[in-house]
């Protein structure tokens, strides 16, 4: 009771000091360590993303269940601050990291800082400060709940029942394209006609030497790194028919995809170099089963990858159950916030 009281008192005197400065511009105050107020705009600026996402306006209801949210994010993070949970710079730096690796993996390249700025607003539609403070909350949050509820300790591996109803949910979608993979000898040329006649001699050389035999092929593959060699040689990787691409990639695939496996090409112009290419694996269409590699170059099954899956969505669960009971504590335990509804209007 006196837990309740004096949480009471404590609302009522922050209340009390927000009135004397700007109550009119606060849509919400929590406290629980602290007071700390919602503005408006900081409200507003919220329903408006929420509405640029959805592509509608928002309801009043939906209005109020977004100022919850906020509410409730507000109330688990002053919590974790009362009680030392904190994430360290170091932290969010190697979270950043992995969202970095997941768009060198998207894009096939190191980005630049422009890159990824766009990437990030288009990813969560936050400027990268703001995603970076996101992140922080949201991985306070998670470590939180995990200190604090035991639910999450409780979450059983995936079962094989599990596995293979998941599998029997999606397993129109998870389809191996008809797929090549390419290794590539080539000669660079530069814009002039004289650079692509110099080129042209050299790969026909090659060519000649290769003689369409996949072991010599190999050999002068191997020559490509000695100094001053003159021309290149590596995987270009795993190609699929199903490829979106240019129109020239597409007139490569169409040849590509008519070698047999093993079998070496005569000389082709890329637009940036003569090439001789030879197919190393070529795979049919194919619906993938459990044992099935998920994706070619991986080791990575079909099973591991809906078992990874499965495990996911319970761990989701579980935190979204944490989560709930946590909130609904914070918002009983000692009246630890106020709406002022008369300001969520506009």
């Amino acid at each position: 009771m006196k837990q309740i009281i004096f949480g009471i008192f404590g609302l009522l005197a922050a209340v009390s000091l927000f009135a004397q400065s700007d109550l009119q511009n606060v849509a919400a105050i929590v406290n629980i360590i602290r007071p700390e107020p919602i503005t408006v705009s900081q409200f507003r600026i919220e329903v408006e993303r929420m509405e640029r996402t959805t592509g509608r306006i928002l309801t009043q209801d939906e209005r109020f269940q977004v100022l919850n949210d906020i509410i409730n994010e507000k109330l688990i993070l002053q919590a974790a601050e009362r009680d030392g949970v904190i994430i360290t710079d170091d932290e969010l730096t190697h979270h950043l990291q992995q969202v970095g690796s997941g768009m060198v993996q998207q894009i096939g390249r190191q980005f630049t800082d422009d890159e990824f700025t766009q990437f990030i607003m288009n990813l969560s539609g936050l400027s990268v400060e703001d995603f970076k403070e996101h992140l922080r909350n949201q991985l306070i949050i998670q470590k939180y709940l995990i200190l604090k509820s035991s639910i999450l300790s409780n979450i059983s591996r995936p079962t094989e029942e599990e596995i293979t109803t998941e599998y029997n949910l999606i397993k129109h979608l998870l389809v191996r394209p008809e797929t090549i993979r390419v290794f590539i000898i080539q000669v660079p040329y530069g814009p002039n006609a004289a650079s692509r006649t110099a080129a042209r001699i050299f790969i026909d050389r090659l060519s000649e030497e290769i003689d369409f035999n996949p072991i010599k092929f190999d050999e002068v593959a191997a020559r490509s790194v000695e100094p001053n060699s003159g021309y290149q040689a590596g995987y270009l990787g795993y190609l699929s028919r199903n490829v979106e691409a240019n129109a020239r990639n597409q007139e490569f695939i169409k040849f590509a995809f008519s070698l047999q496996q093993d079998q070496i090409s005569s000389v082709i112009d890329s637009g940036l170099g003569f090439q001789i290419i030879k197919i190393t694996e070529k795979y049919d269409f194919k619906y993938l089963e459990l044992d099935d590699i998920i994706q070619l170059g991986s080791t990575i099954t079909v099973r591991e990858y809906l078992e990874q899956i499965v495990l996911n969505k319970k761990q989701q669960a579980a935190f979204t159950q944490a989560k709930q009971e946590l909130i609904t504590d914070l918002r009983i335990t000692g009246r630890t916030f106020q709406i002022i509804e008369s300001n969520l209007n506009w």
